[in-house]
C-alpha cells in the first residue's frame, strides 16, 4: 500500500532529524548540511505517493539524503573549478600589490597562457568568448554557427583541460 501525504507529513519530523543528521556528518557548513536535509525531503515529499508504506521509509531517507549530499558535493566542486578558472582568465594585476603578489600573478598568468596554448583554436575560441568576454551558449552559437546544444560541453571539455594542465603545472 502506497503512503498518503498525512502518513509522510506525521513522520517527517522524525526523518528531517535524520537526514539532518548525515547531512551534517557529510558537510563542515551547517547551511550546505541544511540545504541537502532540505533538498531530501523535498524529493521524499515529490515521491511520497509512490513509497510503500510498509516499506522502511527511514532507510530510503537515509539513500536519498545519502545521494543528495554527494550530488551537492559534486555540484560544488564543479562550480568551483570553473569560477576558478573564470576568475583566472580576468585576473588583472593590481598596481598596489606587493612585489610578492606581483610575481604570484605574473606566475600563475604564465602558466594560464601555457595551459590554454595546448587548446585546439576552436576550444581557444570557446574558451575565450565564454570565460573571457562571458558571452552566453546563444551569442557564442550565433557567433560561431555551432549549435547551442554543443557549446556548453564544448565550453567544459576546454575548461576540464585547462584546469588539469593548470594542476599538473602547479604539482611541479
Amino acid at each position: 500500500m502506497n503512503m498518503t501525504r498525512q502518513e509522510f507529513e506525521h513522520i517527517a519530523a522524525q526523518l528531517r532529524q535524520k537526514v539532518l543528521k548525515i547531512s551534517t556528518q557529510f558537510f563542515s557548513s551547517r547551511d550546505d548540511a541544511e540545504d541537502a536535509a532540505q533538498e531530501t525531503m523535498v524529493q521524499l515529499w515529490r515521491y511520497c505517493e509512490h513509497i510503500d508504506s510498509s516499506r522502511n521509509i527511514e532507510a530510503l531517507a537515509v539513500r536519498v539524503a545519502k545521494n543528495c549530499c554527494v550530488s551537492m558535493y559534486r555540484h560544488q566542486q564543479h562550480q568551483t573549478t570553473t569560477a576558478d578558472i573564470d576568475i583566472l582568465a580576468h585576473n588583472h594585476q593590481e598596481p598596489s600589490a606587493s612585489p610578492q603578489q606581483q610575481l604570484e600573478a605574473k606566475d600563475t598568468q604564465r602558466m594560464l597562457d601555457e595551459s590554454l596554448a595546448l587548446l585546439k583554436p576552436r576550444e581557444r575560441e570557446l574558451f575565450d568568448l565564454r570565460a573571457v568576454m562571458g558571452l552566453s551558449n546563444d551569442e557564442i552559437s550565433s557567433q560561431t554557427g555551432i549549435p547551442k546544444t554543443s557549446i556548453a560541453p564544448m565550453v567544459s571539455a576546454a575548461r576540464k583541460k585547462v584546469l588539469a594542465e593548470l594542476i599538473k603545472r602547479m604539482k611541479q
